[in-house]
C-alpha cells in the first residue's frame, strides 16, 4: 500500500509471526505485491531458513503454476496476517544455502529459477552499502514491484540489513518527506514531473538501473533536482555486479554515457569475445581502458565472477565456465577512467550486418541525440543480403523531416551503421520493469 512504512520492532515481530506459520516448509511463495506484507513474509520465511519463491502478481494462470510446480513450492502465503506477533529467530547464517528464487522473464523460454544463496544477498548488500553510504539514518522510498531483484533485495532486503526505514510510495514514483533515498527505473524518472524533481532537492541520493539511463533523462533530472542520478549494473543471477562511489556524482564534468562505473567490492568483470577467447580483466589489464575496447564498437560480453553470483538455474547443469564465470549476455567495454559501459545485448543489440558489427546502443545514443526523437530502440531484422539491417523504432516529440533525420545521423555515424528503416510509433513496448522489450519490435517486422 502507497505510504506504508516499516521499521522498528513491530517489524521484527510481524516477521516473527511468519516465522511460526512457516516452521517446517522448505519452498514457501509468497504473492509478490507491493505492500509491506510481502516483506514481512519473505523476512519471515528466510528467519525461518526456508526459502522464498517471489510470486509475479500480475502472472498468468499457465506462468504461476510452472513457477509452482518446477520450484516444488510447499505452500503459497498470499494474504498475511501483519497482526500476528512472535519473537523471531536469529535465522540461520549467510552461507550457500538458497534464500531466494527468483524467476527470470523467459524470453527465450519458461521462466527459469535463479537459485540466490543467502551469502551473495549479505555481501552484495555490505557492498552497495559501503559504496553509497547507505546507513540506518537513511530513509528509502521507492515504487518498484517486489517480484524482481531490484524492488525486493534491494529495494527491500536491503532497508532490512541496513536498518533504514522504507516507504514504498505504490505504482507511481512520487517524492516522500523525509526521503533521503531514492530508487527507480528510468522509465519512472522519465515520468517525473518538473514539480517532483524540484520536491527532491533535499534528497541524498538518487538510483536508477535495470535498463540503460537515456543521457536526456539523466540531465533533466538533474538539471531540476540538483542530483547526478547513480546508473548501477545488476542482474538476478549477479546481484549489482558495477556502481559508481558517491564521490564520483559530485565531481565536475557529466558522467560518461551509460557508464555504470567500477565493479563492486566483491565482483570481478571481463570482456570476452562470444566464444569465450580474447578476455579483457578490466581495470588495469592488458586490454583494459585505454586499450583495444574504444568507445566506437559494439564491445563485448560482459563476463562476472564474484561474491555476489547465483548458484545457478533450478534443476539444471552449471551456469558457470570451468573457472567460475557467468555470461551475462551483456555486450560493454571499458572507459578510459576505468568504468564499465554497456553497449547492448549480445543477442538483440550485437547487428552484423554485411560484415560488420553494429551496436544497437551507439545508434540508439545518437539518435536521442535528435532534438525531436524521446525514445529510441534499434535491432536488426533478417536481411537476403546483409545478414541483418539495421531498423530503428523512435517515439517523436514533433514531426520529423525524414531528409533532416537521414543527414543528423550520416553526419554521426558510418554508412554501415545508419538504420535502413526508421519506423515512428507512440510508444515503445515495456515490461514491468520499464524495460524496452526489442523481441517484440523484431517479431512485428518479420514476414
Amino acid at each position: 500500500m502507497a505510504g506504508e512504512r516499516l521499521e522498528g520492532d513491530e517489524l521484527a515481530a510481524a516477521a516473527g509471526g511468519v516465522v511460526r506459520s512457516v516452521a517446517g516448509a522448505r519452498r514457501v511463495g509468497v504473492v509478490a505485491r507491493p505492500t509491506v506484507a510481502t516483506l514481512v513474509a519473505v523476512a519471515g520465511v528466510l528467519l525461518a531458513g526456508g526459502t522464498a519463491v517471489p510470486l509475479n502478481p500480475a502472472a498468468s494462470t499457465r506462468e504461476r503454476e510452472h513457477v509452482l510446480r518446477d520450484a516444488r513450492v510447499d505452500l503459497v502465503l498470499d494474504e498475511i496476517d501483519l497482526t500476528a506477533r512472535d519473537t523471531p529467530p536469529h535465522g540461520p547464517p549467510a552461507d550457500g544455502t538458497p534464500a531466494l528464487i527468483l524467476y527470470t522473464s523467459g524470453s527465450t523460454g519458461p521462466p527459469k529459477g535463479a537459485v540466490i544463496p543467502r551469502r551473495a544477498i549479505a555481501a552484495n548488500l555490505d557492498a552497495i552499502a559501503e559504496l553509497w553510504e547507505w546507513t540506518a539514518d537513511d530513509v528509502l522510498a521507492h515504487a518498484l514491484p517486489l517480484s524482481h531483484v531490484h524492488g525486493l533485495v534491494f529495494g527491500g532486503l536491503g532497508p532490512l540489513r541496513t536498518g533504514s526505514p522504507l516507504v514504498h510510495t505504490g505504482r507511481y514514483l512520487v517524492p516522500v518527506p523525509g526521503a533521503s533515498l531514492y530508487f527507480g527505473v528510468p522509465a519512472l524518472w522519465a515520468s517525473l514531473g518538473s514539480a517532483d524533481l524540484a520536491e527532491l532537492r533535499g534528497a541524498r541520493l538518487l538510483v536508477s538501473g535495470a535498463d540503460v539511463l537515456p543521457r536526456r533523462v539523466s540531465e533533466r533530472v538533474r538539471h531540476l533536482s540538483g542530483h547526478r542520478i547513480l546508473n548501477r549494473y545488476a542482474m538476478t543471477e549477479t546481484l549489482v555486479i558495477a556502481s559508481p562511489r558517491i564521490a564520483d556524482l559530485r565531481g565536475p564534468g557529466a558522467a560518461a554515457a551509460r557508464s555504470v562505473g567500477w565493479p563492486v567490492p566483491g565482483a570481478q568483470v571481463r570482456l570476452a569475445e562470444a566464444d569465450g577467447h580474447d578476455g579483457d580483466d578490466g581495470p588495469g589489464g592488458q586490454d583494459g581502458p585505454g586499450g583495444q575496447e574504444g568507445t566506437s564498437g559494439p564491445g563485448r560480453e560482459v563476463l562476472v565472477r564474484g561474491t555476489g553470483l547465483f548458484s545457478g538455474y533450478l534443476g539444471r547443469g552449471p551456469a558457470v565456465d570451468g573457472e567460475g564465470w557467468f555470461g551475462t549476455g551483456d555486450l560493454g567495454e571499458w572507459l578510459e577512467d576505468g568504468t564499465l559501459r554497456l553497449t547492448g545485448r549480445t543477442h538483440t543489440d550485437l547487428i552484423k550486418s554485411g560484415g560488420y558489427r553494429v551496436g544497437a546502443g551507439e545508434v540508439e545514443d545518437v539518435l536521442l541525440d535528435h532534438p525531436g526523437i524521446a525514445e529510441a530502440a534499434v535491432v536488426g531484422l533478417p536481411d537476403e543480403r546483409l545478414g541483418q539491417r539495421v531498423a530503428a523504432w523512435v517515439v517523436a516529440t514533433e514531426p520529423l523531416d525524414r531528409s533532416r533525420l537521414a543527414a543528423f545521423l550520416a553526419a554521426r555515424l558510418l554508412p554501415y551503421k545508419l538504420p535502413q528503416e526508421v519506423h515512428v510509433v507512440d510508444g515503445l513496448p515495456r515490461n514491468a520493469l520499464g524495460k524496452v522489450q526489442k523481441r517484440l519490435l523484431a517479431d512485428e517486422r518479420r514476414p
